[in-house]
């Protein structure tokens, strides 16, 4: 299964924000054990580093954030991305520049958020992290 997530469950994971951590940690597991492949933004790469930098010193979230790409392939948010994401019909900027993201790598079967509104125009379905966690019976 090739899942999208969305930069809210890479903060859950790396603040272990309770309690969400423990759905981001199953399935950062599962794509550890090869039975997921996980896919981000570099926007949500970025976007973590900086709101995690405030909590983790920079040689701590560094290393965090490499670890985190053994598991994650990043699709780039380049200038033609955003100018679609600027163009789309979604209402939140950042939300579209994920959804194109995620549509672009092709073959994802869902993008995994907490925010679940903000990705009903989304033609990749959403689910919430608990969500998947109960589809994949973990």
């Amino acid at each position: 299964m090739r899942i999208f997530l969305d930069t809210n469950v890479i903060v859950d994971l790396i603040a272990d924000r309770q309690p969400y951590s423990q759905h981001a940690v199953r399935i950062f597991q599962r794509a550890e054990q090869k039975q997921l492949q996980l896919f981000a933004s570099s926007h949500s790469i970025i976007t973590t580093h900086y709101l995690m930098s405030r909590y983790l010193d920079e040689k701590t979230l560094r290393e965090v954030l490499l670890n985190l790409l053994d598991f994650l392939t990043v699709q780039d948010a380049d200038a033609e991305l955003l100018r679609m994401a600027l163009r789309s019909g979604h209402r939140d900027f950042e939300d579209a520049v994920q959804v194109l993201c995620a549509a672009r790598i092709g073959q994802v079967d869902f993008i995994v958020t907490r925010n679940l509104r903000d990705f009903k125009t989304s033609e990749i379905p959403a689910l919430s992290p608990e969500e998947l966690c109960l589809r994949l019976d973990l």
